[in-house]
């Protein structure tokens, strides 16, 4: 695979962030730095602005990238409805169909009173029965996984064993206060830093371990099901905001990796 790591530009300078609310700060942090590593070029999308029939003039924005890589696309979708208290950055960069990369994933959250985060690289081989694609995808995040336990502020969010079958043992999912949430950030950039250089020198043993298993076909099953309406719980609140049609058609885009995608399928 090309090496996608060299000559890494320096992270975004924090006066840029300052302006930002933390979890758009973040996830605004997060995303510079992928794209720019990862020299993912930007593609224009329907959904540049997102507008809901419930609010008056712009609740959201999608932003998407795309490469001939390791890294095949990169989601960012933002909602932004100050109304209803919701301030919600996701970043969801997808390895090649193909290929044994990980796909990383950050949410970053305001909602209410409070905040909440999900960070993964969500696995494309069974884990237990490759023990070298373990030991080099995830080996060297045991260290910040563990840390988060240390935060003040920080409680295991709620979800069900069913979305956390599709997820890694190395999921951080949780509700925090704003200091929390801001001592989450270099947990994230330590996950983003490892995904870099994975895409960048992907382990070649580990690579060789998961040819038994028919990625492109797997991604396409795992990622119908991360997105799916009966799954995550999630769509149903999108829905009320932007509507079914522009939910399932984001929906789409996370799937299959393309704006004209059909929603079962996969890239």
């Amino acid at each position: 695979m090309p090496d996608q790591t060299a000559a890494r530009p320096p992270s975004v300078p924090p006066a840029r962030a300052a302006a930002q609310s933390p979890p758009a700060a973040l996830s605004a942090r997060v995303l510079d730095r992928l794209t720019a590593v990862t020299d993912v070029a930007e593609s224009p999308t329907p959904w540049g602005r997102l507008t809901s029939e419930a609010f008056p003039g712009e609740v959201g924005s999608v932003r998407y990238f795309t490469g001939s890589g390791a890294v095949a696309s990169v989601v960012h979708i933002s909602l932004v409805v100050p109304p209803i208290g919701l301030d919600s950055h996701m970043v969801f960069a997808f390895g090649a169909a193909e290929g044994p990369l990980p796909h990383f994933t950050l949410d970053s959250v305001h909602a209410g009173e409070g905040y909440a985060f999900h960070l993964d690289l969500v696995q494309r081989a069974d884990l237990a029965s490759h023990p070298a694609y373990t030991d080099a995808v995830y080996g060297s995040l045991t260290p910040a996984h563990g840390s988060a336990a240390e935060i003040p502020g920080l409680a295991p969010a709620a979800i069900g064993p069913r979305q956390r079958a599709l997820m890694s043992p190395w999921m951080l999912v949780h509700r925090a206060d704003e200091a929390a949430l801001r001592a989450v950030g270099p947990i994230a950039e330590n996950y983003l830093e490892h995904w870099l250089n994975l895409a960048g020198d992907f382990p070649p043993a580990a690579a060789d371990e998961v040819k038994d298993t028919d990625l492109a076909d797997r991604d396409r099953r795992l990622r119908a099901a991360l997105f799916s309406r009966e799954i995550d719980p999630v769509w149903a609140q999108v829905d009320r905001l932007l509507g079914p049609a522009t939910t399932d058609a984001l929906r789409g885009l996370l799937i299959t990796g393309g704006p004209g995608g059909a929603e079962g399928d996969a890239s």
